[in-house]
């Protein structure tokens, strides 16, 4: 049923005024998702870490939306978390937003998580402040990127200035890397990686400020506004995730066609 309606309204998509944006985050386990509207966070509410998205979506959204006397059809804009995080997290979501959006022939925001953390930690700080964030990528690893705070409105792309893409990696060498960049300035460490490795931040930076950032649907949102005000929003087909990290599905299947490079013994 959703594929016959996606197509029929595939050339209906409009770009009202975003007075309403319906945004999710399903980065990280617990994730959030939040009503937006006249550019204020309505509600944001965290997910049950204990149950998957698959079981939690759409039913947290549309009980949000229930609680506030909405309908799915009243979203004017939809927002997403395009990554990083989990392979399987960031599906879920994704394709429960570009169901929603293929139904109502509505556009969609896509925002990266990093920077997401990014506008929450920076939101107060001056213009030139730097903030590093971190999120846990497991196996010992984690997802970065470092941004200067510039001089532009709050939750706006402007605003974030990048000196470190997106990566993922060794905690450690995070750190050696950004000291290279930034040269001893200051940095707000922000995220769920930045706590867990608060130890290891202020060895190398006793006065290092860590801030941990839980919930970002409400941030999207408001990110998502900013974007619809520039043309920076995309038709449900276009979205693509931001992994950082090829999927361990990809890298297992990749081993099992492997070739050899050397056989047991010498064919007779």
């Amino acid at each position: 049923m959703l594929t016959i309606l996606a197509f029929s309204c595939q050339n209906a998509y409009v770009t009202p005024e975003p007075m309403r944006i319906l945004s999710l985050d399903t980065t990280t386990r617990g994730g959030s998702v939040a009503l937006v509207e006249d550019l204020r966070v309505i509600e944001e509410r965290r997910g049950d870490p204990s149950r998957t998205h698959a079981e939690r979506l759409p039913g947290e959204i549309l009980a949000l939306l229930g609680d506030h006397g909405r309908l799915s059809s009243d979203i004017d804009l939809f927002a997403v978390a395009s990554g990083p995080g989990s392979f399987t997290g960031l599906r879920v979501g994704i394709a429960t937003i570009q169901g929603l959006a293929f139904v109502h022939g509505r556009r969609i925001a896509t925002v990266s998580a990093l920077e997401a953390l990014a506008q929450s930690a920076g939101r107060d700080l001056p213009g030139g402040a730097t903030v590093g964030v971190w999120t846990d990528a497991q196996r010992r690893d984690v997802f970065t990127a470092l941004y200067r705070i510039g001089g532009d409105a709050a939750f706006t792309s402007a605003r974030l200035k990048e000196i470190d893409p997106p990566a993922v990696g060794d905690p450690a060498a995070t750190l050696v890397r950004w000291t290279r960049l930034i040269d001893g300035e200051p940095i707000v460490h922000a995220g769920d990686g930045a706590v867990q490795y608060g130890a290891l931040i202020r060895a190398h930076q006793p006065e290092a400020r860590i801030v941990d950032v839980p919930a970002l649907a409400g941030i999207i949102g408001l990110m998502a506004a900013a974007m619809a005000e520039t043309g920076g929003t995309i038709g449900p087909g276009e979205i693509r995730p931001l992994y950082v990290r090829r999927p361990d599905a990809e890298v297992d299947r990749e081993k099992r066609n492997a070739v050899p490079s050397r056989t047991r013994g010498t064919p007779r």
